[in-house]
């Protein structure tokens, strides 16, 4: 029997990056700009997305998409890093444990249905161009995106809940600068192996399925591009196509590898496992307003025309 107190621990103390501590300053100075380059980055793409009635296209409103859900995942989790380093707060409630978590897995998992979405978007464009508006209706895209809020949160929703069924009566000391579900799940000294189970097994395979339909998506749009008679004709499709591929590789790359460098990375000191999951989700959000800037010629004509209006104003 655990004390009822064990149930609902006041707060956790995140330790920051241990082996680090003396190097905390210096550290938060990038991962500031980073933040401050995603923020600016985000708001300006879905500012120029709002305003614009030549860019409210489905591909442009996944992209909107997921700008919001990028900006949820660096709030959710830089903040905490930069009052850790800079002003010391190390502690953190149970409750804002939890929230952390949420929405650090939550837009995680959105991420990466949104991508399976802008994949499917760019099938549609290239493989059946006559019917991308009678197919991809507002309609449709409505029932998209509920159908990614509502399976995402679906997924990670019981994390929660498994979180807030076990006691935490010894150590409430968490060597990370954010809470995760398995992190934070490993200080509780029940039996945790549903957690493990669940918090592996769930989003993994949930995010596993998205790459297997997007690189499905990929070999029809391949071949289809390839079929095209005029080279002219195929370089413009595979231009249609650079910035997603790009981000894609950008968001599953460093995904998988922290997961493989988690698994079997043993040797790997502790804070370099760290600092990557941090970079992780502070570069991504930051990087993908840039590309689709440079490699979108629509967004990158309206951000050019914004500009130069504002200096002639």
């Amino acid at each position: 029997m655990y004390n009822l107190s064990c149930y609902n621990p006041d707060s956790f103390i995140l330790v920051g990056i241990p082996g680090l501590e003396k190097f905390h300053i210096w550290i938060g100075i990038p991962f500031c700009i980073i933040y401050v380059v995603a923020i600016v980055g985000n708001c300006i793409l879905l500012y120029l997305i709002a305003v614009e009635q030549s860019l409210h296209e489905p591909m442009f409103f996944f992209l909107a998409m997921l700008a919001s859900t990028d900006l949820i995942l660096s709030t959710a989790t830089v903040p905490k890093l930069l009052s850790n380093v800079w002003l010391k707060t190390k502690g953190i409630t149970f409750s804002g444990c939890l929230t952390q978590m949420f929405f650090l897995h939550f837009s995680f998992v959105v991420d990466s249905a949104i991508l399976l979405a802008m994949a499917f978007d760019r099938y549609v464009a290239i493989c059946f161009p006559l019917r991308y508006n009678t197919i991809l209706t507002p309609q449709v895209i409505i029932k998209l995106v509920v159908s990614i809020v509502v399976r995402s949160f679906s997924v990670i929703l019981p994390d929660v809940f498994l979180l807030k069924r076990l006691p935490f009566c010894g150590t409430r000391i968490i060597p990370h600068t954010y809470c995760e579900h398995i992190g934070v799940a490993r200080l509780s000294s029940a039996d945790i192996s549903i957690n493990i189970w669940y918090g592996f097994a769930v989003p993994l395979m949930t995010v596993i399925s998205d790459v297997i339909f997007i690189t499905i998506s990929y070999t029809f749009i391949l071949r289809a591009v390839f079929q095209l008679s005029s080279r002219g004709a195929r370089q413009k499709a595979l231009t249609t196509c650079g910035a997603h591929v790009c981000v894609i590789l950008m968001f599953y790359t460093p995904a998988f590898f922290s997961i493989l460098a988690h698994r079997f990375g043993h040797s790997v000191p502790r804070h370099v496992l760290i600092l990557f999951d941090n970079l992780y989700v502070a570069i991504p959000p930051a990087l993908n307003p840039i590309v689709y800037g440079v490699k979108t010629k629509q967004i990158q004509e309206k951000f050019i025309l914004l500009f130069s209006l504002k200096e002639m104003q």
